[in-house]
Formats: C-alpha cells, sequence, structure tokens
C-alpha cells in the first residue's frame, strides 16, 4: 500500500480521538488521526510523525491525515484503514502461504450480523477473513487489543459460527511495524476477546500473525510471527 503526497511533521497533542495537532512547517495544523485507539505510547509530544497530504479533496475538515508515527527508532503505521488493503494486496499477489489460487476476492461482505473485512473462493471452499490492525508493542513482543472491543470479540465468535457452517476462517493480525519478534494476546486488557479468539481456534478458526515493512509512503506485509494465545 502506498501513500501519496507525504510530509513529516511533529506531533504536539490529540484533544479527542480524531484530531492532533502538529507541527507542521513552523506552524501548528490540526489533523485527522485515522486511528480511534488509543495509541498512548506512541502520540507522545515531540514524536517525529508522517502526515499524507488531502487538501485536493473537496469538503475535508482538515488538510492532512496522520499515517505513521517513530516509536524510538521503529516506524510504526497507525492508519486503521491499512491492514485491511495490506491484506488484500497480499493475497492477491500470493504473498501468504496458506491462501493461495484464490479464485475470488471480496472486500466487507456480511455473514449474520458480522460484517467481515475480506470473503474469497479457493475452488469450491469459501474462505472468510478478519483483520486487526496491532500497534501495541512491549520488549520485542505485539499485542492486541489496546482496548477493550465488544465488536472485536462478536466478529470472532461469527467467525467461528462460520466455520462451522463449511466456510473457511481466519483471524489475521497485521502488526504495523518490523520490531515484535512474536503475538499474543492482551488477556489483560480484554479478556472476554481473547477468550473468544482461543475458543474461535479450537472450533477451527486459523489464527495468523505478520509483521510489516513500513516506510514513510509505504506500507507492505512482512513476515509471520509465531504466536502465543495462552500466556496471560
Amino acid at each position: 500500500m502506498i501513500y501519496d503526497k507525504v510530509v513529516e511533521a511533529e506531533f504536539l497533542d490529540r484533544p479527542n480521538r480524531f484530531i492532533a495537532h502538529v507541527q507542521l512547517n513552523g506552524k501548528e495544523e490540526t489533523v485527522h488521526v485515522k486511528n480511534t485507539s488509543r495509541c498512548r505510547e506512541l502520540l507522545i509530544p515531540g514524536a517525529k510523525l508522517y502526515l499524507e497530504d488531502k487538501s485536493h479533496i473537496p469538503g475535508r475538515k482538515t488538510k492532512y491525515s496522520v499515517i505513521s508515527v517513530y516509536k524510538d527508532n521503529v516506524l510504526v503505521n497507525i492508519d486503521s484503514q491499512a491492514p485491511n488493503a495490506v491484506i488484500a494486496e497480499a493475497l492477491l499477489e500470493s504473498r501468504i502461504e496458506a491462501f493461495k489460487n484464490i479464485s475470488l476476492l471480496k472486500r466487507e461482505v456480511t455473514f449474520g450480523s458480522s460484517r467481515f473485512d475480506i470473503y474469497m473462493e479457493q475452488g469450491q471452499q469459501r474462505c472468510l477473513i478478519e483483520v486487526k490492525g496491532v500497534t501495541l508493542e512491549r520488549d520485542g513482543v505485539a499485542a492486541f487489543p489496546d482496548a477493550p472491543t465488544e465488536r472485536g470479540a462478536r466478529h470472532v465468535k461469527e467467525m467461528a459460527e462460520a466455520v462451522e457452517t463449511g466456510y473457511r476462517g481466519a483471524i489475521m493480525f497485521l502488526i504495523k511495524m518490523k520490531k515484535p519478534d512474536r503475538f499474543t494476546l492482551n488477556w489483560r486488557m480484554d479478556p472476554a476477546f481473547a477468550e473468544a479468539v482461543c475458543l474461535a481456534k479450537e472450533k477451527g478458526v486459523e489464527v495468523m500473525a505478520y509483521d510489516s515493512i513500513v516506510r514513510k509512503d509505504e506500507i507492505t506485509i512482512g513476515k509471520q510471527l509465531p504466536i502465543d494465545l495462552e500466556t496471560r
């Protein structure tokens, strides 16, 4: 996934979930944050970040959107729309070993009361994929979620129901940086979501985690990481 017209700025503060104040070209600018998660360990005063220039879009209230930020010397993508695009791109390019020979791929498909990120067909096999973007990292371990997500737990449960009816189902965690060497569930933050993932795996839902290669104007899928679902 490639971004167009990227500029560098410095983070100042975040008055609410949707906007931030940054220092850009010597002036304070209000920008859109494309991520409603907390990102408290990332969006700290003085952090270097990258913005995508959206000033050409009619009717926008802000000229720029935050797409990534440095945590120490690691660039982390925080665009919540990126993971779906990155995984779809990787699937179409056969870069995910478990899902090759795809005959059809659609985005945003409804099953039950949930809208899943990707629907695919591999021959006669129908597949559903739910993608979760991960930005939380501590000591080389990535974790999800960074805030409670009732919606996420519901999606996982309905993914398990889809598998029971004959679908192939997978939950893919895309760690939006290169530093972590493994992935785990954040049991302390959201035990209900973590429990739902473990139960879904027992019912046949595949659980996968990949890191990302993040540049100032691009994010692409990296390598598959080991997963630890049980450590609490």
